[in-house]
């Protein structure tokens, strides 16, 4: 059962991750671009065999041109180092993100070839007109019971920027802070960008 869950789990977070927006207004709403962006990762995976497939060459192709421009991946990923990001250099930050990116691409791949006849359902937006960040809450429905799906987003110059997902419950930037700051405390920010270069290469490897 945990097993399905955390197979589960990652589906979601894939789903997630890997959408397809195009240009939108800065002024769009919160649950407005996540509808969207939802309704065409759903579409996108179903329509083509090499992401099903788990072909990552495709995927990471469609995360750097559609994907990146609705996330602060920044935020992300300094909110996954935590307290450590300020000790970080400049080009220590960039290691960081670029091997960030690279473990969440590899590590959900796999679970898109998963998508079949999931829908997704909102809960009305609960936020003021002022806020400038927000949850938008969905459900993932398919078989069995409905599965949290849940986005935390900031209000940017540039339009409303998704920099957190919930999964079933567990918040994905969490989960990774608490992995990366067991690293860092045992071998500094170098010993982290390490073992993500690691893992990253033993994906690749897998793949």
């Amino acid at each position: 059962m945990m097993q399905r869950r955390e197979c589960l789990s990652h589906l979601l977070a894939a789903v997630a991750l890997v959408a397809s927006p195009m240009a939108f207004a800065a002024d769009e709403a919160p649950d407005a671009l996540v509808k969207r962006i939802s309704g065409d990762v759903m579409a996108a995976v179903k329509a083509d065999p090499a992401i099903q497939g788990g072909d990552v060459n495709r995927i990471v192709a469609l995360v750097d041109s559609k994907i990146m421009p609705s996330v602060n991946f920044s935020r992300m990923t300094a909110s996954a180092v935590g307290r450590h990001w300020r000790q970080a250099t400049p080009e220590q930050q960039k290691q960081l993100q670029d091997e960030f990116k690279t473990l969440l691409v590899r590590t959900y791949s796999g679970a898109l070839g998963e998508v079949k006849d999931q829908t997704l359902s909102f809960r009305p937006l609960r936020a003021k007109p002022e806020d400038t960040e927000v949850v938008v809450r969905s459900e993932v429905r398919g078989r069995g019971e409905p599965i949290q799906l849940d986005y935390r987003l900031e209000k940017t110059a540039d339009g409303w920027k998704i920099y957190d997902l919930n999964v079933l419950g567990v918040w994905l930037v969490e989960t990774y802070r608490t992995q990366f700051a067991q690293e860092i405390n045992a071998k500094g920010i170098d010993g982290l960008i390490a073992t993500l270069v690691q893992r990253n290469k033993a994906g690749t490897k897998a793949g």
